[in-house]
């Protein structure tokens, strides 16, 4: 039996489905940062300041707001806003919609929700590039964007948004930054704890019946969220198993090999052949 034939046997099998999400899932989608895809949203500002990647752009010390917002305008609007290239999250769904599922990820691109998956049933721990928040924050506050950066988007030249359109708090007038985890003032509202207890509540319940751990595309940037709890559970629960499929980075420790299915291929491919 091959390994996508494991996975699905073992897919079929389970009472219940943790899915644990991580950027690999999204490249495997189509979002990629650099290359053909960057330089199609970006090649002014690559011109620039010799960017080779979203990412990099996004850390720049702009001068000014009005280009910090020109460039991260575009940034979530490409990975937020528009769809994903490929449909690998709906073909995800299509193999946990009929389970009793529930998705943590670190990924911030609001892809699950997007793809039909029910929102009681994800927990987005880092954060949506679809939410500002205070940059103080002076308050637990986050705000929807979609509006303000489409304005953005529709109404910036040379590299500048209008400085009427540079988001403030509407609380203190301090400028507004994405509700991102990138330190310590990320804002945890009312509904990121929601999501956290219903995450919390399913592991409850489920810890006795046959479990399968579904790690997708995650990596070592935050691995107590996803990777390293998903291998403790593996290893405590006794009718849990574990399944990773990440491009080079599909393994296990040796306590959980023996229940464990390591696939080292991209995520898109193999899922289409479950």
């Amino acid at each position: 039996m091959g390994q996508a034939e494991e996975l699905r046997s073992a897919l079929q099998g389970a009472d219940a489905v943790v899915v644990g999400a991580g950027a690999g899932l999204s490249t495997s989608a189509g979002f990629v940062y650099n290359g053909e895809r960057f330089q199609q949203y970006f090649c002014d500002f690559a011109s620039k300041y010799g960017f080779s990647d979203m990412y990099s752009g996004g850390f720049y010390p702009y001068a000014t707001l009005e280009e910090y917002w020109a460039y991260w305008s575009r940034y979530i609007w490409v990975n937020r806003y528009m769809n994903a290239p490929k449909p690998v999250y709906e073909d995800l769904l299509a193999l946990v919609k009929d389970k009793d599922y529930f998705v943590i990820t670190t990924n911030v691109d609001h892809q699950f929700q997007k793809a039909g998956f029910d929102k009681h049933r994800l927990f987005y721990t880092q954060g949506d590039y679809g939410l500002f928040q205070c940059s103080e924050p002076c308050c637990q506050k986050i705000y929807d964007n979609e509006e303000t950066v489409r304005q953005m988007m529709e109404q910036q030249r040379n590299m500048r948004v209008p400085s009427e359109l540079v988001p403030r708090c509407p609380v203190c007038g301090r400028p507004m930054t994405m509700n991102l985890r990138c330190d310590d003032t990320f804002v945890e509202n009312e509904g990121w704890h929601r999501a956290a207890e219903r995450y919390s509540e399913f592991l409850r319940r489920h810890k006795g019946l046959k479990t399968l751990f579904l790690d997708l595309g995650t990596g070592m940037n935050t691995p107590t969220i996803v990777k390293f709890s998903f291998w403790r559970m593996a290893n405590e629960w006794p009718d849990a198993a574990y399944a990773c499929i990440n491009l080079g980075e599909a393994y296990a420790p040796k306590e959980i090999e023996a229940k464990s299915i390591c696939i080292n291929a991209d995520i898109g491919s193999v899922l289409k052949q479950i």
